[in-house]
């Protein structure tokens, strides 16, 4: 997925309606984002799916940008760090740098989870996940951790390409990471994870397996009723492959240029275009240009607005996911692969563990050895049949339309907030007597 746009394509917006289902409580929700919001796709489709159940959501976010420090948005009240304009502009991003431990997201957080009777903290990631359980704890609420990344293996995979900063010694610091995520598994209620693998880490962390929910990066099953690829159409042109997502080496760019490469040298017409920006944006446009590989060739796109992405896909071929396999992406799910199936288009994906799998239970794509571009050319040549194409592709939109929907992943999501919430004034109301 494009790393910033405009709203979720396809999500239904909150009415003055919305009230939770089968009478249950409503609740007031401190939704905390360590980046600046908007966006985050998987931080609005959550904001969105508890304000239609008829939650209240208020939702601490940075603001190195300087935007209104309270807004209000149709999924949530945001509420921003205050800047500082009196200190120079590099102290001001420091300062809101969500280290783990923070006195300024320890106060933000505070203020907002007070001031809005919250209910819930819902924090996602790691790196303000020991203040909100702090914050937590001082007023007596649960906290929710919606572990959309591992973190620890997500700063190792960067740190592996070498390209480490001195200070991510300090603040990416995986080690660091590892010790911090195993003291706050045992000290949250609950566990989102957005994979079964993540599940299965945390299982051999031994947490108990009724705190832990499954909370996928599906799209709405209204997504299928934009217009899908038209496998049929392709006159002479090149094969349209396409990449959603952010722009660094650990996601596979160079395989999926070095592959592009190969496919035009043995003259089988191929057209690449990028989605996303990232830290290694301006190293893959210039290897592509040394590569040969000029527009038409090879486009980057950058930064698009990701309804603008999404309706794109359906003029695409096929859908590439380049990823290396190390525990990073072993252990975690990209929104792109079910913004593919949703479009109708086949994935060719590396063989990272979830990946693979559900590419081959679905049997949507192909699958190849990461880090081997003659592989993922394999791949994409396989796929220059349109009838080969259009049978994967309508295998994807099934799994969608049956399985992979974020409907079913909203009701786990209701389910656990309303357990948790429960749970607490349980507790609660045993302290009483």
């Amino acid at each position: 997925m494009t790393d910033h746009g405009s709203a979720t394509a396809g999500l239904r917006r909150p009415t003055a309606e919305a009230r939770p289902a089968g009478g249950a409580r409503l609740l007031s929700i401190c939704k905390v984002w360590q980046v600046e919001y908007p966006w985050d796709v998987r931080a609005e489709k959550i904001a969105l799916a508890l304000t239609a159940a008829g939650h209240r959501v208020n939702l601490v976010a940075r603001n190195r940008t300087a935007l209104p420090e309270v807004e209000e948005l149709p999924e949530a009240t945001v509420h921003r760090l205050a800047a500082w304009p009196w200190v120079p502009r590099w102290l001001n991003d420091v300062s809101m740098v969500a280290a783990f431990v923070n006195p300024r997201w320890y106060g933000q957080i505070r203020r907002v989870a007070q001031r809005t009777r919250a209910d819930v903290i819902l924090c996602r990631d790691l790196p303000l996940a020991v203040t909100s359980i702090v914050v937590a704890r001082r007023l007596g609420i649960p906290v929710i951790l919606d572990m959309a990344e591992n973190y620890p293996a997500m700063l190792r995979s960067r740190r592996s390409t070498g390209r480490a900063k001195p200070w991510d010694v300090l603040v990416r610091n995986p080690r660091l990471a590892g010790v911090i995520e195993r003291w706050v598994v045992p000290r949250v209620d609950a566990i989102l994870v957005v994979v079964e693998e993540s599940r299965d880490r945390l299982l051999a962390m031994g947490v108990p397996t009724a705190r832990i929910a499954l909370v996928y990066n599906t799209p709405p099953r209204s997504r299928l009723d934009s217009r899908p690829a038209d496998h049929e159409r392709r006159g002479p042109g090149p094969l349209k492959a396409v990449y959603l997502g952010r722009v660094e080496e650990q996601r596979g760019i160079g395989t999926l240029l070095d592959a592009v490469a190969r496919l035009r040298a043995d003259a089988f017409p191929v057209a690449l275009t990028i989605y996303g920006e990232g830290k290694d944006f301006a190293v893959y446009r210039a290897r592509a240009r040394a590569l040969g590989l000029e527009p038409p060739a090879v486009v980057f796109r950058g930064q698009v607005p990701n309804d603008v992405a999404l309706a794109e896909l359906a003029d695409a071929d096929v859908g590439i996911i380049p990823h290396w396999r190390d525990e990073q992406f072993d252990t975690t799910l990209p929104n792109k692969i079910f913004d593919y199936m949703a479009a109708g288009l086949p994935v060719v994906t590396s063989d990272a563990t979830p990946l693979k799998r559900i590419v081959e239970t679905c049997r949507c794509g192909r699958v190849f050895r990461e880090r081997d571009a003659a592989g993922l050319a394999r791949g994409i040549r396989e796929l220059g049949d349109a009838a080969a194409r259009r049978e994967a592709g309508e295998r994807g939109r099934d799994a969608i339309r049956t399985t992979f929907h974020w409907e079913r992943d909203v009701q786990r999501l209701l389910e656990v907030l309303q357990r948790v919430a429960a749970s607490r004034l349980s507790d609660d109301a045993r302290d009483e007597v």
